[in-house]
């Protein structure tokens, strides 16, 4: 096991290789038009990206993690860093939108890996009244993508060309190679997971239905971000320094709700901080159907609903942990694929819409989809209150 000077370095050793993983899931969103004016295809069509990786995530990640169960923790997150580092540079050389789908299907096997172990790891080296603000540090990697990478991306893949995009996030995954072997220590094991464990967890309809309000949390989230930069460029007549400056702001708000929800599961307990978000949602996204606004009414929107969207993290996994704490890592695992398969409907869903009513329509759809996440956590607390006193 780690030493006692160790956790905190090997928490934010964790946080800054999410944020290499946080760059590379979502650095399309930054550049979808030279991507798809590169392969003659519409925006919608680009989009497609995020739905290959998020369906690739979502399929591969709990099975990863459960055949590597009994593997040092030191080795599967290095192991996953590497196979989501070839994937980046297979990005960067794709020739065809069919290669550059098959690489991001192998990046995301790679990230699969290492996120839901990288929680699993600081969830079991932290205290119970600390976990939620160690999860959030360790979520805070992937959120701060949203400010730096996400935004610098599309920066890059706008002045010199979106391969180079994804040659700048394959030299930072390098980076967090060696950071992970030198900083992680050797021998850090927990209790060994096998697919008997998957499957465990995956006959359990209490438990999994609170993994899914990750999907429709975030899905209605990503019906609007995944195509945010048309909608302002069409909407505002924004180009790349308007598009990069709101995913930037867009980012803050991510950074700073991703540490103030570690904050209120720890308080204020992880439902009632989830159904506050879920409120907020359906409010501030209708929103942006009315655009365009003064640009500076239009940055302070992107601003809170980063905010109050990033919040939910640290909370659902807490509560996650709470529902299922001997399968802690199968079941950080699969909310982790849940992300991505929120990300994968959201961005179909996102698409869909584009392409039949136009952007106008994109604000009011996720408001529609963030009040079906509402109902779900309603009936899915209500549904573990149930069991609770069943079992009493």
């Amino acid at each position: 096991m780690a030493e006692a000077g160790a956790p905190r370095a090997v928490i934010w050793t964790l946080s800054a290789c999410n944020f290499v993983i946080g760059m590379g899931a979502f650095v399309v969103i930054g550049f979808l038009r030279p991507v798809a004016d590169a392969f003659a295809v519409s925006s919608g069509t680009a989009g497609w990206l995020m739905t290959v990786y998020a369906l690739s995530y979502a399929v591969l990640s709990p099975v990863l993690v459960s055949l590597t169960g009994a593997v040092g923790r030191r080795r599967v997150l290095a192991a996953g860093l590497a196979i989501f580092a070839l994937g980046m540079a297979l990005c960067a050389l794709a020739p065809s939108l069919p290669v550059l789908m098959g690489a991001r299907a192998l990046a995301a096997a790679g990230a699969g890996m290492f996120t839901p172990v990288s929680a699993a790891v600081a969830a079991a080296l932290s205290p119970p009244e600390t976990r939620g603000r160690a999860l959030a540090a360790v979520v805070f990697g992937l959120t701060l993508a949203q400010v730096a990478g996400v935004p610098a991306g599309g920066w890059i893949a706008y002045t010199f060309g979106w391969r180079a995009a994804f040659w700048v996030v394959l030299a930072v995954a390098l980076a967090g190679i060696w950071l992970v072997w030198t900083r992680v220590p050797r021998g850090l094991r927990f209790r060994p997971v096998a697919l008997s464990d998957l499957g465990i967890v995956l006959r359990d309809g209490l438990v999994m239905g609170a993994i899914l309000f990750t999907t429709s949390f975030l899905g209605a989230i990503f019906v609007l971000y995944t195509f945010v930069g048309p909608l302002l460029s069409e909407t505002m007549g924004w180009g790349r320094d308007g598009v990069t400056l709101a995913l930037v702001v867009f980012g803050v708000g991510a950074v700073i709700g991703n540490l103030g929800g570690g904050w209120m599961a720890d308080r204020l307990g992880a439902v009632p901080t989830m159904v506050t978000l879920c409120i907020a949602q359906i409010v501030l996204m209708p929103a942006f159907s009315g655009l365009p606004y003064p640009p500076a009414l239009v940055l302070l929107l992107c601003f809170v609903w980063s905010l109050v969207g990033w919040s939910f993290m640290a909370g659902q996994q807490v509560r996650l942990l709470s529902l299922a704490p001997e399968e802690a890592s199968v079941v950080l695992a699969l909310n982790a694929a849940a992300i991505y398969v929120g990300s994968a409907i959201g961005s179909a869903v996102g698409g869909a819409v584009l392409s039949s009513a136009g952007t106008g329509a994109l604000g009011v759809a996720g408001g529609i989809a963030a009040f079906l996440a509402l109902g779900h956590i309603l009936w899915s607390h209500r549904a573990a209150r149930l069991r609770s006193l069943g079992a009493g």
